[in-house]
């Protein structure tokens, strides 16, 4: 059996593109089903966010695996494959492992070492698990990521003041108010905007959050339904007033806004050039950062000659300027992932042992069954069922405590020959059959 992963990122495809490839969260599990269905993929495990797509899965044959993948993300994103190829990237194997474990750690993300990835990976594993996506392969990988991810940021500095997605929106922000002040009369200052966020959601938090530290005092969040706007109004009682309202008062709420920022999980845009121009006044200015993927904010507004809009690749100057800091603390975290990786490739490994093991254990249960058979046949009808099973509990154990050395030994061996070798001499010695090999 093999690991691989084929996918895209914000270092591979253009946002437009990858919003065409974003699986939502409802689609996870028909994703999940569609892809098992396909004759080599074994196990897969999906992981969307709004700056990769990435479809990690265990293959029995790797090159038709690999092409049933593309072909299923063809499928989904109405590209043909012609077209999506030069935008993907596989990788197998061991590049496959290092690739999650780092960005499980943030050493893959657009804001090196930023913090919301590791919960994405965690979020990946729990749905691959519900919907029945992973066996024992990629349920270890994905597990040992997760502690990779928390060990990174445990034992280097790199998550210390890393930037979200949502600060890089706030940051960007902040530097356009700044140019802007420097060429008109406008405030320098983002606390002096009126603000608006669509969307509730994590993202939202985190740009409610960032832009208190900025000093902002007049936000207002609109959401599909007021219940989760209200507990975003909750998290934050006592540091801002937080208005609250539904999707639907958006163009009123707009067009009494400086800047708004778009986050919702909507799957059209909810704003374009023909809802804005109506409702803003004449020589209104309007900044609009879409931090959502796919879209809520058509390209076109940026027609509008009193507009600003940027999406999620606008933040890469923003970024950038966080990077060099972070480098050389990623060179250290790329240490400690190495270590994971070795540790689950010793693991995988171990695997070898696996139809050794059992063999032998079903070898030796089968005789200690035939004994006690032979044995309570001699002790006859009258000997009491409590006794039959203490006898019954008594030879259990003594065949365990006989299996746990050689088991335990047998897994522990790190030397490939020496184990083959180990199984080799146990397989002689007692005259097991082996029928099927699991391999890695």
């Amino acid at each position: 059996m093999h690991i691989a992963v084929v996918g895209l990122s914000h270092k591979t495809a253009a946002v437009h593109i990858r919003e065409k490839l974003s699986i939502p969260e409802p689609q996870i599990e028909a994703a999940i089903r569609h892809l098992k269905s396909y004759p080599h993929i074994e196990e897969v495990a999906i992981l969307s966010t709004c700056n990769r797509l990435e479809i990690y899965f265990v293959s029995s044959k790797i090159e038709p695996g690999v092409w049933e993948v593309i072909q299923f993300l063809s499928e989904h994103s109405h590209i043909p494959m012609y077209k999506l190829r030069p935008h993907l990237f596989t990788l197998l194997h061991q590049d496959a492992v290092m690739h999650v474990m780092r960005v499980a750690a943030g050493l893959d993300s657009l804001v090196l070492g930023e913090g919301q990835i590791l919960a994405q990976v965690k979020q990946m594993h729990q749905l691959a698990q519900q919907y029945q996506g992973v066996g024992r392969l990629l349920n270890r990988l994905l597990k040992q990521a997760i502690t990779a991810g928390k060990r990174v940021r445990t034992e280097t500095n790199i998550g210390t003041g890393a930037v979200s997605i949502s600060s890089a929106a706030v940051e960007l922000a902040q530097m356009k108010v700044l140019e802007r002040s420097q060429h008109s009369t406008a405030s320098s200052q983002l606390a002096d905007y009126r603000i608006t966020i669509l969307g509730a959601g994590k993202m939202s938090r985190l740009l409610v959050q960032h832009l208190i530290s900025k000093g902002s005092k007049d936000v207002t969040v609109l959401n599909r339904t007021l219940p989760r706007a209200e507990k975003l109004v909750k998290q934050f009682q006592g540091d801002i007033d937080l208005k609250v309202g539904l999707l639907g008062d958006l163009m009123p709420t707009i067009a009494a806004s400086d800047l708004v920022f778009t986050g919702t999980s909507a799957t059209e845009p909810l704003l374009d050039r023909s809802k804005l121009e109506p409702v803003l006044k004449p020589q209104q200015s309007l900044m609009i950062i879409d931090i959502a993927v796919p879209l809520n904010v058509n390209p076109d507004v940026n027609d509008l000659p009193s507009v600003q809009g940027f999406n999620v690749d606008d933040l890469k100057a923003v970024v950038a300027q966080n990077q060099e800091s972070r480098r050389q603390m990623a060179q250290e975290a790329e240490a400690f992932l190495e270590e994971e990786v070795d540790g689950f490739a010793t693991w995988v490994d171990s695997l070898e042992t696996v139809p050794t093991i059992n063999s032998l254990r079903v070898k030796i249960e089968t005789i200690r069954e035939q004994e006690l058979e032979k044995a309570l046949s001699r002790l006859g009808s009258e000997f009491g069922d409590k006794h039959k099973d203490t006898i019954e509990a008594m030879t259990r154990g003594i065949v365990n405590k006989i299996l746990h050395d050689p088991m335990v030994q047998l897994r522990a061996q790190q030397d490939i020959e020496a184990r083959r070798h180990a199984m080799e001499t146990l397989r002689t010695l007692f005259n097991l059959e082996i029928e099927e090999q699991y391999s890695a």
